[in-house]
């Protein structure tokens, strides 16, 4: 999947993750494409409700290698 810009939040735990994501996409311009990849288990729940309460979409959501990427388009 095409993507404007990438956070790396391996070795972060929950709330970081999140916190660094709405950073990067207040940085960003509607439309664009984030990918984001995480090493947190709970991250899987915490970026679909941080989609929903924030209205960002979550494009995608894999695991590869132990390690979670997320593809979140800017509202």
């Amino acid at each position: 999947m095409n993507f404007d810009k990438e956070l790396d939040a391996r070795g972060l735990n929950c709330p970081l993750p999140i916190l660094r994501c709405k950073k990067s996409l207040n940085d960003m311009t509607t439309g664009q494409v984030l990918k984001i990849v995480a090493t947190d288990p709970g991250s899987v729940k915490d970026f679909q409700a941080f989609s929903k309460q924030t209205g960002n979409e979550l494009l995608s959501s894999e695991t590869v290698n132990s390690e979670f990427v997320f593809f979140m388009k800017r509202k």
